[in-house]
């Protein structure tokens, strides 16, 4: 069941339609992280040069430009480690596209889910955002712990991205503690589709397309997992 949804998600990330997603979302966070990259530039012209001149007066000309240089440097690294969170940030308001889409496309013959109010979308993408950063940092003490290293980074991300994917896709069709339930009576499963999307979120490049391929996924799981809930109910009202 898993690895049916997950290899039908990961072909379903070359079709027309999930690229048309992938082109949106990357050309947005672009535009973010030329913003931010601006207005932290400006910042940095207008408080710490100054700051850095008034605190070392006999400080030479050169030395301002050479800063300068060094900070824009380290900006730009900066810049490369935020493409991932701003794209998942982004990715977030698309979320129900890419389900609508898969609902349409493999479902024709099931209603399509509802899809949820813009400022919900926003929570859910921030909150996926702090699932990241919090599963990471978790991840990175854990590092510290000989023998889990690796390991780590899986089972904290395989646990909470699952739960949040699962439960998007879920409340497509459900109540919000409606899909909490399911998620709970199927942890196991949800977990080890969660370690399916951690896997995706661990490769350079592919995690700027790993919200699509997560919501894509979990579309496809809850589908089957809702077919199995009306077969058990179907057999215990025979």
């Amino acid at each position: 069941m898993i690895l049916d949804a997950a290899r039908t998600a990961a072909l379903e990330l070359l079709s027309p339609p999930f690229r048309a997603v992938f082109v949106k979302t990357l050309g947005l966070t672009l535009l973010a992280l030329v913003a931010l990259w601006f207005g932290l530039t400006s910042l940095i012209e207008w408080l710490a040069l100054p700051w850095l001149q008034s605190l070392l007066p006999g400080m030479p000309s050169w030395a301002g430009w050479l800063g300068g240089i060094i900070a824009a440097i380290a900006l730009a690294f900066g810049m490369a480690l935020l493409i991932a969170p701003v794209t998942a940030v982004v990715a977030g308001l698309f979320l129900d596209d890419i389900a609508e889409v898969v609902e349409r496309t493999d479902y024709p013959g099931d209603p399509t889910g509802r899809a949820m109010p813009a400022l919900r979308s926003l929570v859910l993408s921030m909150r996926f955002l702090g699932v990241v950063i919090l599963g990471n940092i978790v991840a990175l003490l854990l590092l510290l712990v000989p023998g889990i290293n690796i390991a780590a980074f899986f089972i904290v991300n395989g646990y909470l991205l699952g739960r949040e994917f699962f439960e998007f896709a879920a409340m497509r069709f459900r109540g919000e503690e409606e899909a909490r339930a399911l998620r709970r009576h199927y942890a196991g499963t949800v977990f080890l589709a969660g370690l399916l999307i951690a896997a995706f979120l661990a490769v350079p490049l592919l995690n700027l397309v790993t919200p699509l391929f997560a919501a894509a996924m979990m579309v496809h799981l809850h589908k089957a997992i809702s077919v199995r809930e009306a077969a058990r109910s179907g057999y215990r009202r025979a």
